[in-house]
């Protein structure tokens, strides 16, 4: 089952709906960091510059040659590793009795 905010603000857990979507925070920033980067070298040098080839992420790893199978599937362990942490992170503090 998806994490969804309602169960996260009910839990009081919002703050960490960001570790299990972590690939979605990472894909959305990528977008972010390129237009402001190209704003601000177009500002101070005359041309803007680029940090990733195309964005969103998935796109920039496709055009430095790799597969899309092979970014669809690092992007579903990526996404496994970010679920299995916020996992813990919230069973530790529950755990714990913190929360």
């Amino acid at each position: 089952m998806a994490p969804s905010p309602a169960r996260a603000i009910l839990t009081r857990t919002e703050m960490l709906l960001i570790i299990p979507g972590g690939l979605f925070v990472a894909v959305t920033l990528s977008v972010m960091i390129r237009v402001s980067w190209f704003k601000a070298t177009r500002r101070f040098t005359g041309t803007g510059k680029r940090i990733f080839r195309m964005t969103p992420l998935h796109h920039h790893f496709e055009m430095l040659g790799w597969e899309q199978v092979t970014v669809v599937i690092r992007f579903w362990i990526l996404t496994g590793l970010c679920v299995a942490t916020g996992l813990g992170i919230f069973y530790a503090e529950w755990v714990a009795g913190i929360g």
